[in-house]
């Protein structure tokens, strides 16, 4: 009897605890318990929090993430549903809106979230990714004009590169797998898509100089891509040997050699100017 009415009174003690601590400082109880994956009582104190600040954008975006990581997906759309019609909702609410309905599997909702979040934010990055994927999952291939556009638009955000690369290194395109590829995993190094990525872009190599005529099915009316492989080619014979890591550092070696003595000023690349420096 004595412990029940000890636990009781801990209890009570922890409740008075957080009610009187403010939204902010209850909010950051919340996130502590997000990084731990105590959804559980993350939601206990972000609706706390919410009760003291109704308004909240930040915190609204916490709990809904927290149901959705819960799968309590009835939960997050009575969140998420208002959060999209609010004035100050931001790229995020329609990030989570996106995958909410991805996950009731509405299709249909889901791509109307995305087209009416890019229409507000047309560069963000992250929007253009998560609708891309949405096209790539029912098999949509205009998919890559999303990412494409996403890259254009925030060049800083990796998820794109990270999509466009795994598009093309399954179509018939030998060079801009390459290049997406690279680019990633120097913009994301240490992450499992980047395990994904090296293995994509040492088979995207091999490839490469599998047919002698590296121009084959290429899209030779692009002037990038068509000096891209014409220096490439020059490295055939390295390659002869097999793809390995000698022969591979060899490779881009001597093609960062020719590139920059004729084509750099043509076509600037922050790619080839980053690898050189290294």
């Amino acid at each position: 009897m004595k412990k029940i009415f000890t636990n009781c009174c801990a209890l009570l003690l922890i409740s008075f605890a957080v009610s009187a601590q403010d939204a902010k400082t209850l909010h950051e109880t919340a996130k502590n318990f997000m990084k731990q994956a105590d959804y559980t009582n993350a939601v206990l104190v972000l609706n706390k929090a919410l009760a003291l600040e109704p308004d909240n954008l930040a915190i609204s975006k916490d709990l809904a993430l927290t149901y959705y990581q819960k799968a309590d997906f009835p939960r997050m759309q009575t969140v998420v549903t208002p959060l999209l019609e609010r004035k100050d909702a931001d790229a995020a609410v329609f990030q989570l809106g996106g995958i909410l309905y991805q996950a009731i599997d509405d299709v249909k909702e889901a791509e109307k979230v995305y087209k009416k979040g890019l229409k507000t934010f047309p560069s963000s990055g992250a929007l253009y990714s998560e609708y891309g994927q949405l096209l790539w999952a029912k098999k949509d291939y205009s998919a890559i004009r999303q990412w494409e556009k996403g890259i254009e638009a925030e060049p800083n955000y990796s998820g794109n590169y990270y999509n466009a690369a795994r598009y093309y290194y399954l179509s018939m395109d030998k060079v801009w797998s390459i290049i997406y590829g690279e680019i990633f995993v120097n913009m994301e190094s240490y992450s499992r898509r980047t395990i994904e990525i090296k293995n994509l872009l040492l088979d995207s190599y091999k490839k490469l100089f599998t047919d002698a005529d590296m121009t084959k099915g290429q899209d030779t009316k692009n002037a990038f891509v068509n000096a891209f492989l014409a220096n490439m080619s020059k490295q055939a014979g390295i390659a002869s040997s097999g793809i390995t890591t000698e022969s591979l550092t060899m490779i881009r070696t001597r093609f960062l050699l020719d590139w920059f003595e004729k084509d750099a000023l043509k076509f600037p690349s922050r790619l080839f100017e980053y690898q050189r420096q290294l």
